[in-house]
């Protein structure tokens, strides 16, 4: 694994928004980069991180299946009363999944070690499908790059595969929050996948869903809501003044309830206590936990969190801090493991998941050792053989 300085393309910004990736920069500053690439050997793909996504995949299922049986398991992880029933029954019911990302700590050499699973409502997903897919065909036609050259990216077939086993009906909301536009990008995204595959799709804010006499969900139009894809965290859904109508809407979402559970940092500690030792896991424990406070090294993190916020390392010789908004609900704590150095730059290893199988990779690289929403997006490569 390497990161290469290469020639970025004179015309990437005209070309990323004639491809509707508009959110390409933040402010002033830069988060498509393409001034450098992240190069991976095919043995580090196909022997390292796809192995990982696997294995981290299939224990995930046992934590859940392991939570709608245990009793006090979704207490522990912060997830109201009125829920746990629907959430059980989610799962039970077998509602599938669509899609996720895992963020590993990676350098090439040692096994990938799991930081998070981004497992409800993950995002740089158009720029790892997609943009960076253009970037490597425009770059290998212009030289910039060894013939040969692939990447670790089948994520838009997987996707077109996928979304027809759902069972969604003739019709598919999309909803995200107002004012963002990374977010409605990558509803965009998606709703243009759905078309792709002959599903009709109407695009709309999270605050315009209203509520009809009946208790069901509709659209600005009257529209009722049969099957929403929500790019808004299930958390904040159970907290919302409307959430106590979900279990009775009759509304099926994408991603299914039992994808909270997932979700929630929460599982880091159950993933260590179910899988003690396991190679692609880091020590992990809820922060009340006495073990927490034996960690050399300790990174704590809020049940609830995002990019990078209320994220606290402390260990020999680091400490660093990130403020935010989170952290209410409760805290787990994780064994420090840094994430490697590549003359100043730290990467993070997206690794994208449809429909429970590994189907490609997208490198956020930071300054920091805490990834924030101020990391870049980077393209990465196969190394030809």
């Amino acid at each position: 694994m390497r990161r290469i300085e290469i020639p970025p393309r004179a015309d990437w910004k005209q070309t990323a928004e004639k491809h509707g990736f508009v959110f390409h920069s933040i402010g002033d500053d830069g988060y498509w980069d393409e001034s450098a690439c992240y190069e991976f050997t095919l043995e580090q793909i196909e022997g390292d991180l796809e192995p990982a996504v696997e294995t981290v995949e299939a224990m995930c299922f046992e934590v859940v299946e392991r939570v709608v049986v245990e009793p006090g398991l979704m207490d522990r992880l912060g997830i109201p009363a009125p829920f746990h029933d629907y959430i059980a029954e989610s799962w039970r019911r077998q509602d599938r999944n669509l899609y996720g990302r895992m963020d590993f700590a990676y350098d090439g050499a040692g096994p990938p070690k799991l930081y998070e699973y981004n497992a409800d409502t993950p995002t740089a997903l158009y720029e790892a499908s997609i943009f960076q897919w253009v970037w490597l065909e425009q770059q290998l036609e212009r030289g910039q790059l060894p013939a040969g050259a692939d990447q670790f990216n089948s994520l838009h077939e997987a996707l077109l595969e996928a979304l027809p086993n759902l069972g969604i009906g003739p019709f598919l909301h999309l909803a995200s929050v107002s004012g963002s536009d990374e977010d409605f990008g990558t509803v965009a995204y998606l709703a243009d996948c759905a078309r792709q595959v002959r599903i009709k799709t109407e695009q709309m804010a999270m605050e315009d869903i209203g509520l009809s006499e009946d208790g069901r969900f509709r659209d600005l139009g009257g529209r009722p809501i049969e099957w929403l894809f929500k790019l808004y965290p299930w958390e904040w859904l159970f907290a919302d003044e409307f959430g106590q109508h979900i279990p009775g809407s009759g509304c099926r979402f994408i991603e299914p309830p039992w994808k909270a559970i997932l979700s929630n940092k929460g599982i880091l500690p159950l993933l260590w206590e179910m899988n003690e030792g396991h190679p692609n896991l880091l020590p992990a424990y809820f922060a009340d936990d006495p073990r927490a406070g034996e960690l050399e090294g300790r990174v704590t993190k809020p049940l609830f969190g995002r990019e990078g916020e209320n994220i606290a390392i402390d260990a020999p010789g680091v400490t660093e801090r990130r403020p935010g908004h989170y952290g209410d609900q409760g805290a787990v704590v994780q064994s420090f493991h840094p994430l490697p150095d590549f003359d100043g730059r730290r990467p993070v290893c997206g690794c994208w998941v449809v429909a429970s199988q590994p189907v490609g990779l997208g490198v956020r690289d930071d300054s920091s050792l805490i990834t924030s929403d101020a990391a870049r997006f980077v393209p990465h490569i196969i190394r030809p053989v």
